[in-house]
């Protein structure tokens, strides 16, 4: 599997019988995700019909989705690899679903099909709702488990345990499980999705409403950052995983195409200094692929950007620059180590990442 060559940003919804156009903005109304996924786990008793089995599962994630991106993250940082494989859809797709248009012959090498949409109708005959990444898919079976984003992440850092690699870092450290969940609620409602409600909204007064929403939470996060290098405690966590995967796309998509545009992440010292940090933290910036997250955005969402043009900026080489938040303290890793060197057949494209 790769992601060689320039993301596909041709070929989308536009113009085709499969339109996302009317998917996102409702006219007069605010956006409202719609959160009811298969919600079956994995887990070490298997007490769902499926239980932790090395090698009998893949993950498929997109690298453009942010939800996905952060499945791909807690995987290499905790070094499942070997465990949970990796399909990886192209960055832009229809009404109907993800696209394996990036593997030869337009199929995913293991699973063998087109559209993720397939496996999602092996597990429910004419599934209705949205077929979403990231799903973790029954590979004997060819049928979707789950694709309930925020529990993949968890489950992958305690069902998985036994399957973590050596030096594998605690990102739900038990000391602050309490304080984290308080903080990774307002994340999701007020930034990771509070975006969304920017972009998608139906009227003035939504996008007014959730613009100041996202802007105070904004300004907690750069005030609660300029006193300490992570989240939560003094390393990184689940908190972080999850923030990250957001404010990796705010300048390049969020700033402009959802009008999130009071200001850059770069005009936020502390936040952009934390994001450069993490950028250059192996294991979150080795998994990020700005072309294709481009792509997505500009090209699926044809609500608000009808003509699909990709913008060409902004400059990205300045995620590698100097940060300084080593002088805060914090261990990346904390009693852990660095994953190792990301995988032969699951680097990003060169061209695709901040070096130039």
């Amino acid at each position: 599997m790769t992601t060689e060559g320039t993301a596909h940003v041709t070929g989308s919804a536009n113009g085709s019988a499969h339109s996302t156009k009317g998917s996102y903005v409702t006219g007069g109304t605010e956006y409202t995700r719609d959160t009811n996924y298969i919600e079956t786990r994995i887990t070490r008793d298997g007490r769902d019909g499926y239980p932790v089995e090395a090698g009998r599962y893949r993950l498929v994630a997109a690298r453009a989705c942010p939800w996905a991106n952060r499945t791909i993250i807690v995987r290499r940082l905790l070094g499942l690899e070997d465990a949970i494989s990796l399909g990886l859809p192209g960055p832009t797709h229809d009404a109907r679903s993800w696209t394996f248009d990036l593997d030869p012959d337009g199929r995913d090498p293991v699973l063998g099909i087109e559209r993720l949409q397939e496996a999602f109708f092996k597990r429910v005959p004419g599934y209705k709702r949205g077929i979403t990444v990231p799903a973790i898919v029954d590979v004997p079976t060819g049928a979707v488990v789950t694709n309930n984003f925020p529990q993949i992440t968890l489950d992958f850092s305690t069902e998985w345990k036994d399957f973590h690699r050596e030096g594998a870092p605690d990102l739900l450290p038990a000391e602050h499980l309490e304080e984290m969940e308080q903080v990774n609620k307002r994340i999701f409602t007020e930034v990771n999705n509070g975006v969304y409600r920017c972009g998608f909204a139906g009227s003035q007064e939504a996008y007014n409403a959730a613009y100041d929403r996202l802007w105070t939470a904004m300004d907690w996060l750069e005030d609660r950052l300029s006193r300490q290098r992570y989240l939560v405690g003094d390393t990184t966590t689940e908190a972080d995983v999850r923030l990250f995967t957001t404010l990796v796309r705010f300048d390049p998509v969020y700033h402009g195409h959802f009008k999130c545009n009071r200001n850059k992440l770069t005009e936020m010292p502390a936040l952009w200094g934390y994001a450069r940090d993490l950028f250059q933290t192996p294991g979150f910036g080795d998994t990020v692929d700005f072309e294709q997250i481009k792509a997505h955005y500009y090209v699926v969402h044809e609500d608000i950007n009808p003509t699909g043009i990709v913008p060409r900026g902004p400059d990205l080489s300045n995620w590698l620059s100097a940060h300084g938040r080593e002088a805060l303290g914090g261990r990346p890793f904390g009693n852990g180590t660095a994953p190792g060197p990301v995988r032969e057949s699951e680097r990003v494209a060169p061209g695709h990442g901040a070096a130039s």
